[in-house]
């Protein structure tokens, strides 16, 4: 493709016409998410009309892949990633020394075999994140997206209508041993312990309003406790009925890692999962995150912080 193209340009109506955007190289890679985009070269600097093609293509197509991005270091993809607003640390577990970055090391527990968005626990979770590839296995490792919108979209009626009304509580303090899947007990005990050092609450509504599209995304993941309202066992029922559907193929994209890939989501319209199909090979990758809003609801009710510092994903430190 030769152009900006949009998956459903019909749900776009809040975006201006793509026309006065740069032209971008974009080869959409799954029917319903995903796009890679050839021939940028990621900084802070890029120029404007680029910049702002990239952002209504990533608010089009939910994820964006750029291979080769082997010039970026930490300074430059914080450099790239404040392009879209504010940069913020993860709320508990430190970040490199002089960077607000998430690396996630295979080899000190840096696994996640589950799916998520990113830091739910939080009110105003991250607006985007941007992932660089530093260490690839040989084989394994890949990242699954999953498009939140198109799931809700493709709910039987009855099922959306319920989705509507339902808020659930999220919480950073959940199963670890089944998402860190091959941590050693040492890893797994530390990994805890910083993740837990701040105990967050927060209930979202199920279903929020995107504030840039206007799209209804479903808010779920593994961060989910239990929803508001019904009982542990209702809950699960229910929570895994929106799960399977969120997790349909027809709703995914599947991204196999190249050392210097970068990609960047949409963490208010998606969901993902870092396969743990490795064995004990090395991987590493650095996440910069986007300080987000505050989800509001389609009743506009806005999320409610139950526990833990406000706005926890702007204020935690930087070590």
């Amino acid at each position: 493709m030769s152009e900006t193209q949009f998956a459903s340009p019909s749900t776009y109506s809040t975006i201006a016409s793509a026309a006065r955007f740069a032209p971008l190289d974009l080869q959409q890679v799954a029917g319903r998410i995903g796009a890679e985009i050839r021939g940028v070269k990621l900084s802070g600097d890029l120029d404007a009309a680029t910049f702002d093609a990239i952002e209504a293509a990533l608010l089009a197509h939910k994820v964006l892949f750029f291979r080769n991005q082997h010039h970026l270091d930490d300074t430059a993809q914080e450099a790239f990633a404040r392009r879209f607003g504010e940069t913020v640390a993860h709320p508990t577990v430190p970040a490199r020394d002089g960077t607000r970055l998430l690396e996630l090391d295979s080899h000190q527990g840096g696994r996640a075999n589950s799916w998520h968005t990113d830091v739910t626990f939080v009110d105003a979770y991250p607006k985007l994140s941007i992932l660089r590839a530093l260490v690839i296995p040989p084989f394994g490792g890949d990242t699954v997206w999953a498009n939140t919108a198109a799931a809700y979209e493709n709910l039987p009626q009855p099922l959306r209508a319920l989705a509507d009304t339902l808020w659930a509580v999220h919480t950073n303090a959940y199963d670890y041993a089944s998402s860190h899947v091959g941590a050693n007990p040492e890893q797994l005990r530390r990994y805890r312990e910083i993740f837990t050092a701040t105990i967050f609450e927060t209930e979202h509504p199920v279903v929020r309003v995107h504030p840039d599209t206007g799209e209804r995304t479903l808010v779920l993941g593994h961060f989910v406790q239990h929803l508001k309202g019904f009982s542990a066992r209702d809950s699960q029922h229910l929570l895994q009925v929106f799960h399977e559907h969120v997790t349909r193929l027809e709703n995914t994209v599947r991204w196999r890692w190249h050392e210097g890939d970068v990609a960047i989501w949409d963490n208010r319209a998606t969901q993902h999962y870092a396969i743990n199909d490795y064995g004990d090979a090395h991987r590493v990758v650095r996440r910069a995150t986007v300080h987000g809003d505050v989800p509001v609801g389609i009743d506009g009710r806005r999320s409610v912080l139950l526990k833990g510092a406000p706005d926890g994903a702007k204020t935690a430190s930087v070590s």
